[in-house]
């Protein structure tokens, strides 16, 4: 068959995705430094550092196994999404603000994403929820407080402004966490719902500081369809057919939950553009690039999109959370880049790396990344 036929005859959502799972074309000299804040979902080894490279699971393979061949403080098999971001723009792996010392190490970037991370610091969190932080206080707020103490190395003797101006900087994906608190505890989704517009806002409060000290492109991510992950799928089980959907097998109140937050988050986006017209505040769908893999699994050859790829083998979804992924009673599935979900929780680098195209071609961000340069 002639090729321009079979493009053709492939749905359009279809051949969106294929282009969005291939390598976008890199890009050099827009940016001189990548700055990441967020939680597991990009962290490069904060977690592990700090814990003295104690962690009894991102510490040891199968971690890193596809990728690095090794553990490296990653929540996955592989990169993580702002690692593609970074060799989109010909910049190396962001490192981890744990450990830097001095001006040549943060010289092209610096990530202050700890796993376990939430956006409202443990105070005000408990405030909220009634809920105690079992974790160190690494929210964002924290983050923040420790990219102000680094900024001298940061800019090295540079205008504090004129650096930021040089900045790609991501705010994000953070939020998950004050929910995933929640969820875990079992709150009712409903008083969950009411944690939403405090989160949200905290997220705005952190893109105003940080355009105020300069910074001029940033990009805001959203949250993922929680209701696809294994924990959540397992945890949330019911016998009825209509709280799933049809064509995912997802749970269908927890990714509209989802939804609830990725909206009032553009809302709030749409209000810092507003005061700030000069900065370029850029949403990055999350969402939409992940539940488009999702919805295309089967054609994309994820035969079991909705099971983790390493976890307890005697469970429906893979996952456990007595036996977790490392653990001398869980299994790596064969080929992890035919898996969606790592460990039940996290991502595979397939999934991210999927994300990562899709919000670097302009396809799942708004404006489109693709533009800045």
């Amino acid at each position: 068959m002639d090729s321009s036929k079979l493009m053709f005859s492939i749905p359009i959502s279809l051949f969106i995705l294929v282009i969005n799972l291939c390598t976008v074309p890199m890009l050099g000299n827009c940016f001189d430094r990548i700055i990441n804040f967020g939680d597991s979902i990009s962290d490069t080894g904060n977690a592990y550092i700090s814990s003295g490279n104690a962690s009894t699971s991102i510490g040891t393979l199968p971690y890193g196994m596809t990728y690095f061949q090794k553990p490296t403080g990653r929540w996955t098999n592989g990169r993580v999404i702002i690692d593609f971001v970074a060799e989109h723009f010909n910049l190396p792996f962001v490192q981890p603000s744990v450990g830097g010392k001095t001006p040549e190490y943060f010289k092209k970037g610096v990530n202050f994403a700890v796993g376990g991370a939430g956006v409202l610091n443990n105070s005000e969190f408990t405030r909220m929820s009634g809920i105690n932080p079992a974790q160190a206080d690494n929210s964002l707020w924290v983050q923040l407080q420790s990219f102000n103490k680094l900024l001298p190395l940061i800019a090295n003797g540079s205008d504090v402004s004129a650096m930021m101006k040089k900045s790609l900087i991501f705010v994000g994906e953070i939020g998950g966490n004050d929910y995933n608190r929640g969820l875990a505890s079992l709150v009712p989704l409903e008083k969950i719902t009411t944690w939403v517009p405090h989160v949200v806002s905290a997220i705005g409060s952190a893109v105003n500081d940080l355009i105020n000290l300069g910074a001029t492109t940033l990009v805001v991510p959203g949250n993922f369809p929680i209701g696809c992950a294994p924990v959540y799928l397992m945890q949330y089980e019911t016998n009825k057919p209509e709280d799933y959907d049809p064509k995912t097998g997802c749970i269908n109140r927890l990714n509209n939950f989802s939804i609830h937050h990725n909206t009032l988050l553009q809302e709030e986006i749409k209000k810092q553009r507003q005061l700030h017209p000069k900065a370029k505040i850029i949403y990055a769908d999350y969402y939409g690039a992940l539940l488009n893999v999702y919805q295309h699994a089967k054609d994309l050859g994820f035969k079991t999109p909705l099971q983790a790829c390493c976890g307890y083998e005697g469970s429906k979804y893979h996952f456990s959370y007595a036996h977790g992924c490392g653990d001398k009673q869980s299994s790596v599935c064969v080929d992890p880049s035919k898996a969606l979900s790592w460990d039940g929780i996290h991502l595979t680098e397939a999934s991210y790396h999927a994300i990562a195209n899709g919000i670097l071609s302009g396809t799942y961000s708004d404006p489109p990344l693709s533009k800045l340069c």
